[in-house]
């Protein structure tokens, strides 16, 4: 998880280190976030979400959502490309890599390599889980320097760990984010503002995670499926999302957010409909 706004030019201020999250065993999520009986609250949120229309989660929506994500986290369109990136941003998080900027100091970059060698075991990272779980929760490297980097860039170029890095990412990341959001009555703008509030905060209960802005949100504004308007809801939910972000790192460009989301937002563009135009940190995107 990458809290981190743009890691590939120093120009960009970084964001400080956030608390250490456990990944979600389970990635269900309720309507109402807590239930006595969470097996029949899953149950009852899949039927109710079995007649949606795919919103982000079709094939050409999602393809958006990783370019959109991409740009700020990478300053490209070309998602791809991240797949062997790998570099310690001084964030306090030790090593972020990957996709969605799994690190080493966050868990999920382990739990990523873990499940990987349980379907590939050998592979050029196992020998690396022994120091992944003595670092884990800090930014030491101890035990990964000098190799884990190399390592990590040639295991990226296997389709299988590309793979593996895209199961993790909807795992973790898209598939709940994506499910949660169209439990609250969002379109695909909204979903994909979740997804990437998922990715930028992660998924932990805390005050700048995800769950926990979420619900700051629901204090403050109805949500579409309790009858509320989703322009406002919205418009709230990244008002608390860019508060956070600022929170942990004053200085932090939130453009993600100002001229990309809330531009969209602004523009009436709930369906995230194309052709879109966005800047990011000062530079222009455009998808047609």
């Amino acid at each position: 998880m990458r809290r981190a706004g743009f890691l590939l030019f120093a120009a960009v201020p970084v964001a400080l280190a956030a608390g250490f999250y456990f990944l979600p065993g389970d990635t269900s999520g309720t309507s109402d976030g807590a239930s006595k009986n969470p097996s029949a609250a899953a149950s009852q949120d899949d039927r109710a979400l079995a007649g949606l229309p795919p919103g982000l989660a079709a094939p050409a929506k999602k393809e958006l959502a990783q370019q959109l994500v991409a740009s700020a986290e990478n300053s490209t369109l070309d998602w791809r490309s991240a797949y062997g990136y790998i570099e310690d941003i001084g964030d306090g998080q030790g090593y972020t890599a990957g996709l969605v900027g799994f690190c080493t100091g966050t868990h999920d970059l382990l739990t990523l390599v873990q499940r990987y060698t349980k379907t590939h075991p050998g592979n050029g990272l196992a020998g690396y889980l022994p120091a992944l779980r003595k670092v884990d929760g800090t930014d030491s490297h101890e035990g990964l320097d000098p190799g884990f980097t190399a390592a990590w860039k040639a295991e990226a170029k296997l389709p299988a760990f590309r793979a593996a890095q895209d199961e993790e990412r909807d795992r973790v990341y898209f598939d709940p984010a994506v499910r949660e959001a169209k439990l609250d009555g969002l379109g695909t703008l909204g979903q994909f503002i979740y997804y990437d509030a998922m990715v930028f905060h992660g998924p932990g209960d805390d005050a700048t995670s995800f769950h926990g802005l979420r619900e700051r949100a629901i204090r403050e504004a109805d949500t579409p499926a309790q009858g509320g308007s989703e322009r406002a809801y919205l418009d709230i939910f990244l008002d608390i999302r860019r508060a956070a972000m600022k929170a942990k790192s004053p200085g932090l460009d939130t453009s993600r957010v100002d001229t990309e989301q809330r531009r969209f937002l602004y523009d009436g563009n709930l369906a995230l409909k194309t052709p879109l135009t966005w800047q990011v940190y000062g530079e222009t995107y455009k998808v047609p």
